[in-house]
């Protein structure tokens, strides 16, 4: 079996740019966030910073805090058929985690990415996505996600990335990480 990667970090803090680089090097990536987009979309709600997060929380409600695991494992299964390591992008939550682990074991390792909170909202300024919203806005984000466990899985992480300097260098250090793999 092959390994499963899951990245971890408050709002921009490069998960993003992490998944990035690691598909670069073929590494197939499926994204939790764009699962909760996906619902958005589905459910015909007009996007807005504080929907993703009332969907995202509706959704742990009617269906449980794991609810995004469960629906992600079988296609990172199937990914897993054709190829040696999987990257699930947005790892938010203590009971994902625990499904993630239950099913893969040994197999699965958790990579936080960290950067300060100016810098994060920097970068949300300069991204525009349409989740994103003001300083407040990310810090209610951070409380929600802190909230499902976000805080313990970046704590507990196998490994961590600080992001902190610019794109170069993270590319540099987890490039190198990578090949150690």
């Amino acid at each position: 079996m092959g390994l499963v990667i899951a990245v971890s970090g408050l709002p921009a803090a490069g998960k993003g740019e992490f998944a990035a680089i690691l598909s670069s090097n073929g590494i197939p990536v499926r994204s939790m966030g764009d699962m909760v987009r996906a619902e958005v979309k589905s459910r015909g709600i007009p996007e807005a910073p504080h929907i993703f997060g009332e969907v995202a929380t509706q959704m742990r409600a009617e269906h449980g805090d794991d609810v995004l695991a469960h629906r992600l494992t079988d296609a990172v299964d199937e990914l897993l058929n054709n190829n040696s390591i999987v990257l699930i992008e947005g790892l938010r939550g203590v009971a994902e985690r625990e499904v993630f682990s239950d099913h893969w074991g040994d197999n699965f390792l958790i990579v936080a990415i960290t950067a300060s909170k100016q810098l994060r909202f920097e970068r949300v300024q300069s991204r525009a996505r349409s989740e994103d919203g003001d300083l407040s806005d990310l810090e209610k984000r951070d409380e929600r996600e802190t909230g499902w466990g976000l805080d313990v899985i970046l704590r507990e992480a196998d490994i961590s990335f600080s992001n902190e300097s610019n794109l170069e260098e993270l590319e540099s250090t987890v490039s190198a990480w990578l090949n150690t793999l």
